[in-house]
């Protein structure tokens, strides 16, 4: 008869058998197939397949001490995911680092609206449908093309800044096109509009007339004209450089005859130091020429903004057949397709064409017969 301390050792030895190391598990009783399940460096709960039991039991333990000495695993293991808050913040450094302070800015505006759709979300869990989605929401709430383009631009710079860090493989954004944005609007100054302007600007502000001249002929955007130091004009060799442009980067501005004279007639006023505008060596305000808004409305000319001007720098070239790749580089445009709302501007040839249509054809039978005619009978003659 078994004794009560057999019985005891037997369950004991029975129990030592079937006890696993912690962490340690059969997926499938009886299959040898053998997993191990911990808790890693970020805190989240992993699987992972091993093989043989020996071998779960040295991986656990390996994993255990990469967990507690804060190692990443390896790419091939589940990490933790980036939210697309970090990527945000990345974007905004790079936008006050590289881009001009206006533009800076107005990518934390938008950037406020993005947050809202994307915040917590891990981006390698957004899609070009999400995107897609919400870039379409904001065209339902009544947003032209051209602003749900901007803010597909920052989208996509955050993906491109996250995959150039490494946080991410692909940019979702690329899948989602552009909208078609309508740029028919080109509201340029007529001869009859520009000598209006003129005469109440002399009127009313003479010593303005170099600043507009300035603008009307380098075509520069305000930013770049009331930004502009002297330091930054080589009027030797007749150009402006632009140190950080709308998109960062620098550009060269012509100088022509008319400019010319402009930039020695607002240095005759200072001592060539500083802000190549006068009266704007103090704090910066954002809109720096009221006077403008001023002398429009005294002309009387309708929906006309200092923006114009540049419309107008770039339609008379355009009129003048200057070659709209160059007009696109005499504007600092990045794309073609933004110069190519004043290409209509340029079709001045193509009207000639479809006039010769106007000539009668017998016309022209009848020219090339007496021509004919009259050239056998010279040869006859001789």
């Amino acid at each position: 008869m078994q004794t009560d301390a057999q019985s005891v050792r037997e369950t004991k030895s029975v129990a030592k058998v079937r006890r696993n190391p912690r962490g340690v598990f059969e997926k499938f009783p009886g299959s040898d197939e053998w997993w191990i399940r911990y808790v890693d460096a970020q805190g989240s709960y992993c699987r992972e397949k091993a093989g043989t039991k020996s071998v779960a039991i040295k991986l656990y333990g390996k994993r255990k001490q990469e967990a507690l000495e804060g190692l990443k695993l390896p790419e091939t293991r589940r990490r933790l995911s980036t939210t697309f808050v970090e990527i945000a913040r990345d974007t905004l450094e790079y936008s006050r680092s590289t881009k001009v302070p206006d533009a800076y800015r107005i990518d934390c505006w938008h950037m406020e609206t993005v947050l809202m759709w994307f915040r917590e979300r891990a981006i390698d869990q957004i899609t070009p449908q999400d995107v897609e989605r919400k870039l379409t929401e904001l065209a339902d709430d009544g947003r032209k093309p051209a602003t749900v383009n901007r803010y597909r631009a920052l989208l996509s710079l955050c993906f491109s800044l996250a995959i150039r860090n490494g946080k991410i493989a692909t940019n979702p954004v690329r899948f989602v096109k552009r909208r078609k944005e309508n740029n028919e609007r080109v509201r340029f100054l007529e001869e009859q509009e520009e000598r209006k302007l003129r005469d109440k600007m002399k009127e009313l502000c003479p010593e303005c007339v170099p600043e507009f001249d300035l603008a009307l002929h380098t075509g520069m955007r305000r930013g770049e004209q009331y930004r502009l130091r002297w330091q930054d004009v080589d009027l030797k060799r007749g150009i402006i450089t632009i140190p950080r442009s709308k998109h960062g980067e620098t550009r060269h501005v012509q100088i022509n005859s008319v400019a010319r004279a402009a930039l020695l007639t607002l240095r005759s006023r200072g001592d060539g130091l500083g802000y190549v505008s006068p009266g704007l060596e103090g704090p910066r305000n954002k809109d720096s020429r009221p006077w403008f808004e001023g002398v429009v409305k005294h002309a009387s000319l309708p929906d006309f903004r200092w923006h114009d001007l540049r419309h107008t720098f770039a339609s008379r070239l355009v009129m003048a057949g200057v070659p709209l790749r160059a007009v696109q580089i005499l504007l600092g445009h990045k794309r073609m397709e933004t110069t190519l709302r004043y290409s209509h501007l340029a079709e001045g040839h193509l009207h000639e064409a479809v006039e010769r249509l106007t000539v009668h054809p017998t016309d022209t039978t009848t020219d090339t017969r007496q021509k004919r005619a009259s050239s056998e009978s010279t040869a006859k003659t001789a």
